[in-house]
């Protein structure tokens, strides 16, 4: 019974590509040593793995090409972040607020809505099915 409800597919469209479009930045800083780049010392598995997946699947769920998959594979990537990156090097601590690894976690959980709810409107997808506006 929400008030917003009529505009749910254009918020989520808008959820969409404000998520990819923030995860993509993220590869670029990773990959193209934009933003400040990596710090020195990055394992190549970090620069080159989740840089990649953070550039593409962020613009493939901006766009709305194959999003439900490409935010399948982002979440799951930010999962294997959160852990790798913020749990295990803090002593097993899983306080998203104490290990410092409340992106991560959100962009896992925020991908992984994305991957279930798939491209929607005002999308390369929706468009190709001949759906792009509604």
């Amino acid at each position: 019974m929400g008030f917003l409800r009529p505009h749910a597919e254009r918020i989520y469209a808008l959820l969409r590509i404000a998520a990819g479009l923030m995860f993509m930045l993220h590869g670029m800083q990773k990959v193209f040593g934009m933003f400040g780049g990596m710090p020195a010392g990055a394992p190549p598995f970090i620069v080159y793995g989740a840089g990649g997946i953070e550039f593409l699947g962020g613009l493939l769920v901006a766009i709305g090409l194959f999003a439900g998959p490409a935010a399948f594979i982002s979440s799951g990537t930010m999962a294997v972040a959160f852990f790798m990156g913020h749990v295990i090097p803090n002593g097993g601590n899983l306080n998203p607020m104490l290990n410092k690894g409340e992106l991560a976690a959100l962009y896992c959980f925020v991908f992984f809505y994305i991957a279930a709810h798939g491209s929607g409107i005002w999308s390369v997808d929706a468009a190709r099915r001949g759906h792009s506006r509604t």
